[in-house]
């Protein structure tokens, strides 16, 4: 065991990570003595505030001349978060690093006119409108992969898909950067998985019963290598198209389908509700980098 955890120190050290309070694995994420849990069961790192050295893997990633594809869906009243989000994502969002961001939108003359920082490139995409919110929420698996398919194959190394109702308020950096990465979602980060709202029907390709399941993923932040998102989105697709063929919709859309997904091909990286905040919660995050802003949901989705 120990061997184990010296393997795991060394690697951590490799990758820019803190081994500050690595040995508090707790089966959950604030142990009862506060301390933050670093490591999955399964050993893939939680990245927390404090875990890394920004400057180190700062310099450890740009020898590798890396792309990060940003999707973001913006359709509807949607677009109204559009320029705080952008806005926000230049102050933060991989600073010094090559981006592009996508904007699916079905009003691209609402798109804001944001300067973009150094190596920072936005691309608008068309899309039809939705009568219903639930079905921009469940093809958003289906256009991610078909922009891996058709032009981030060969144009990006690694991808982020972000829910557009969101801002930054602090740094969002290459520390989570890994084959597949998910974050915890803020409502359920110290709950038991009996808690979660995962899809509880057997007759859903989503499903999860009450006994498995490891953490509650939010589906606001999905990200990876280009590759192993491309699998995660076209599966995720196929079980939708499934369900659909079924008149069968998971409870959380493509949320449910992410969830199911990551049980069975675990994250090597996960990040922290750090990662993914709201503001209704009372704060309780030592910093809070990406957070989704209150809104009104009567107001903005076009139905109930």
């Amino acid at each position: 065991m120990k061997l184990l955890y010296k393997a795991i120190i060394f690697l951590l050290m490799l990758a820019g990570l803190s081994i500050t309070g690595l040995l508090y694995i707790q089966p959950w994420l604030l142990g009862q003595n506060g301390k933050a849990v670093l490591l999955t069961p399964w050993l893939a790192p939680i990245v927390w505030e404090g875990t890394f050295d920004p400057m180190l893997i700062d310099s450890i990633y740009k020898q590798q001349n890396i792309t990060i594809a940003t999707t973001v869906f913006a359709l509807g009243k949607y677009t109204k978060f559009l320029k705080e989000f952008l806005e926000s994502a230049e102050q933060y969002y991989f600073v010094g690093f090559r981006v592009h961001y996508y904007v699916f939108t079905d009003q691209p003359e609402q798109v804001p006119a944001v300067k973009m920082g150094e190596k920072h490139y936005l691309t608008v995409l068309k899309v039809s409108s939705s009568n219903r919110w639930q079905d921009i929420s469940l093809s958003r698996m289906a256009r991610l992969e078909k922009l891996i398919e058709s032009r981030l194959i060969n144009e990006a190394d690694y991808v982020f898909s972000l829910d557009v109702d969101s801002k930054f308020y602090g740094r969002w950096g290459v520390e989570t950067l890994s084959h597949l990465v998910g974050v915890i979602h803020p409502w359920f980060y110290d709950k038991s998985r009996e808690q979660f709202t995962y899809e509880r029907r057997p007759e859903s390709q989503a499903f999860i019963p009450y006994s498995e399941g490891d953490y509650y993923y939010g589906g606001a932040v999905i990200g990876g290598l280009v590759e192993d998102v491309y699998k995660l989105a076209k599966t995720c697709r196929e079980r939708l198209d499934i369900d659909k063929s079924k008149s069968i919709e998971a409870v959380w859309q493509e949320e449910s389908h992410l969830n199911k997904y990551f049980l069975y091909n675990k994250p090597s990286k996960v990040l922290s509700p750090e990662y993914l905040w709201d503001d209704k919660k009372l704060k309780q995050m030592k910093l809070i980098r990406f957070s989704q802003v209150i809104k009104n949901y009567n107001e903005i989705r076009p139905n109930p």
